[in-house]
């Protein structure tokens, strides 16, 4: 596409008009594309939101199918979705928000298997997991590959944004160094509030439209912190662990 037609100018006009953005802007996001690992709670609001947005193509990678239990926060699926896979739930979602993008659908796990060969084919990649084992995965995948992240996490009323960029700061693992060996707390013990997921997941979808067009301050070398029940955000200074097993100069 190398110019937008008079529907995508209508559809896009909000985006268009923010500062250094434009069409030039819009048909750049419309030539990007991004990898969301998880399409519950967290990949809920940021594949709606990079969808709306333009992002031109978008990769779904989820294995599960929909439960009544997701419904509470997983805003992509509907009552009428259970038993379903739950990327084919979400594809369907975003494609009806907008027909302009593509979606490609993976019901699967991502694995250290195939997460190099599945990275390499995107721009930038959302972790929108639940749970740790997933996120070293997807670190080790993306510094491979040389792609960026978003990583997020989320828990009773508290979450967590950073992005990661190889090479120009620290890595996942250079903050959690090695995978507990006792499990870790999940929602399913101590619960989430749905609001919670999507606050995170818009943050999380701001950083991604961020990156791509190049402007702002990203969650580069800090962490950012919520706490939902006093709303109170605070910034993290995270650095690079030169002896990090992932990304250190060993």
């Amino acid at each position: 596409m190398e110019s937008l037609d008079l529907i995508q100018q209508k559809r896009y006009h909000r985006n268009i008009k923010l500062p250094g953005v434009g069409e030039a802007g819009q048909l750049k996001l419309f030539q990007s594309s991004v990898l969301i690992v998880g399409t519950g709670g967290l990949g809920s609001p940021v594949a709606y939101y990079l969808g709306a947005a333009g992002i031109g193509r978008l990769g779904l990678i989820d294995g599960d199918n929909v439960d009544y239990s997701n419904l509470q926060r997983q805003i992509l699926h509907a009552t009428a979705d259970i038993g379903r896979p739950k990327v084919q739930s979400a594809k369907e979602k975003l494609e009806s928000i907008n027909p302009d993008i593509e979606v490609t659908a993976y019901q699967k796990l991502l694995t250290k298997e195939n997460a190099v060969d599945l990275i390499k084919q995107y721009d930038l990649v959302v972790d929108a997991t639940d749970n740790l084992a997933s996120r070293y995965v997807i670190n080790k995948a993306c510094i491979e590959a040389g792609k960026p992240f978003i990583h997020a996490g989320v828990l009773s009323m508290v979450g967590q944004v950073m992005t990661i960029i190889p090479g120009q700061g620290p890595c996942f693992r250079c903050v959690f160094r090695e995978l507990p060996e006792r499990s870790v707390t999940s929602t399913a013990d101590v619960g989430i509030l749905g609001s919670i997921a999507g606050i995170i997941g818009c943050i999380q979808a701001t950083e991604a439209v961020k990156y791509l067009l190049g402007q702002g301050d990203l969650l580069v070398n800090r962490m950012l912190t919520m706490d939902g029940l006093t709303m109170s955000f605070l910034e993290v200074e995270i650095r690079r662990d030169n002896q990090c097993p992932d990304c250190g100069n060993n």
